[in-house]
């Protein structure tokens, strides 16, 4: 019999798991599977809190709908009378203290047509000007392993990636854009620019691809993204699920592993999955060397603050989801969606949900705000909402996250990090894998996909 651990219930453990399933009833495979998790509940930063007449989320707020593997598990899951999709509006961006909206027919503030560049109020006519090189001139230099913000500069100019793009795709990635590859973030940018002469004219030809029919790219579901991690909770009939259970560490014995906890008898395991964040495989593995690439590795850190308003949320702009604050603005938040006009569902009155985003992007404010308690934060954010919407208030209801040095930062030598890292783990340890957004994609979808191909790979081994 195979027996099959796996640590860390988030989305991409869930995955595995329920992938693993699926294969062991459909090849008929002796297989005994273990999932562990040390919090009392599934879903990792996924949770949704309903807070009064409010539906909050921890940690992502959305499956982006156009996601292969995310569509196929719904399908699966038999969730669709439970999706809700996002209702469209214009994205701002809060430029010299103003809101100014990101142009539309754009991808990650890039524009997929010369109307799209011509019609933006964030660039000026030379920085628009400037973009158009971007039709004139080769790529002779750049791969996938150079920095996308380089790349971006080189052909569309400084002033449109400071002004439209930067703020967007550094706050999808959680860094600088010049310390982030093409690799990781949006590699088919590079093929565009090869294949066409122009990234611009590329996303054009291939405009389908980001715009779903009804422009509605995201979905939740009526009670919160948590519908996904309870339905799929249900499903792993075959699986034997500890919860609350903390690993201490991974110790090889030969050809086989035993799994150690605080408070539970050790397991023993044939494969091991790690999904976890780096940090803590690392600490479970306690091997020193694979300390020196896992330490390369960085994490990145983010804090969340819900505000719900006995306010009608039409005292909103109109036809708008949220704003990106670039650096160097006199807000403290570096983004604020305006959840109860993106996801109608949150807010059972259409009163005013919003929910504001502080990263550590920058250090020394970051350290700060950090330290400060629940009534400070959110005083804080009060500060932002009131100079950037001229909304004043009390709210009614209340709920802060802290991710602290939880959220991946993948860096310019992130792939050839994790490649090293996969290579000193097969030769040390044979059959145990790392898995999830630590290492191969942030997005609920990614990590989905994730765990489907390492339930084939385990399932594939001898």
């Amino acid at each position: 019999m195979k027996k099959v651990v796996v640590i860390g219930g988030g989305i991409t453990g869930l995955s595995t798991m329920y992938y693993l399933q699926q294969l062991k009833r459909s090849l008929q495979l002796d297989m005994k599977l273990t999932l562990i998790e040390a919090n009392s509940t599934l879903g990792g930063k996924i949770r949704s809190i309903k807070n009064g007449e409010f539906i909050m989320e921890t940690g992502a707020d959305s499956i982006v709908a156009r996601k292969e593997g995310a569509a196929a598990l719904l399908d699966e899951l038999d969730l669709h009378d439970e999706i809700v999709h996002n209702s469209t509006g214009k994205s701002y961006i809060y430029h010299h203290n103003e809101l100014k909206p990101i142009p539309d027919d754009t991808v990650f503030g890039i524009p997929m047509s010369k109307e799209a560049l011509f019609s933006s109020e964030l660039i000026s006519e030379d920085g628009k000007n400037e973009a158009l090189k971007d039709f004139t001139t080769e790529n002779t230099t750049f791969t996938k392993d150079s920095s996308i913000g380089l790349f971006l500069e080189s052909f569309l100019g400084k002033e449109m990636v400071e002004n439209q793009i930067a703020p967007v795709l550094s706050g999808v990635y959680s860094g600088k854009l010049n310390e982030l590859t093409i690799a990781t973030t949006l590699p088919y940018l590079l093929d565009y620019k090869n294949q066409y002469g122009s990234i611009i004219r590329g996303l054009s030809e291939n405009k389908a691809r980001f715009q779903s029919s009804d422009n509605k790219k995201f979905v939740s579901f009526k009670n919160g993204l948590s519908t996904l991690i309870d339905k799929m909770e249900s499903e792993l009939k075959d699986v034997e699920i500890l919860k609350g259970v903390p690993t201490t560490a991974v110790v090889r014995d030969q050809e086989q592993y035993f799994i150690q906890f605080s408070n539970h008898e050790q397991i023993e395991a044939d494969y091991v999955v790690l999904s976890t964040p780096h940090l803590v495989a690392q600490s479970l593995l306690k091997n020193e060397e694979l300390n020196s690439i896992f330490d390369e590795l960085i994490s990145s850190s983010l804090i969340s603050v819900y505000l719900g308003f006995d306010i009608p949320d039409e005292k909103l702009p109109a036809d708008g989801t949220g704003f990106i604050v670039p650096e160097n603005s006199d807000l403290t938040c570096n983004a604020c969606t305006w959840t109860s006009r993106k996801w109608e569902h949150t807010s059972k009155n259409h009163n005013l949900l919003l929910r504001l985003f502080y990263k550590n992007t920058n250090p020394e404010v970051f350290e700060h705000i950090s330290t400060l308690s629940e009534e400070d934060l959110v005083q804080v954010a009060l500060k932002d909402v009131e100079k950037s919407l001229g909304i004043t208030g009390k709210p009614i209801s209340v709920e802060v996250t802290k991710w602290l040095d939880k959220m991946p930062k993948y860096h310019l030598n992130h792939r050839k990090t994790i490649e090293a890292l996969n290579g000193k783990l097969a030769a040390e340890y044979p059959n145990i894998i790392l898995a999830g957004c630590s290492y191969y994609g942030v997005g609920i979808a990614d990590c989905i996909m994730n765990g489907k191909n390492t339930a084939r790979k385990i399932a594939e081994a001898e």
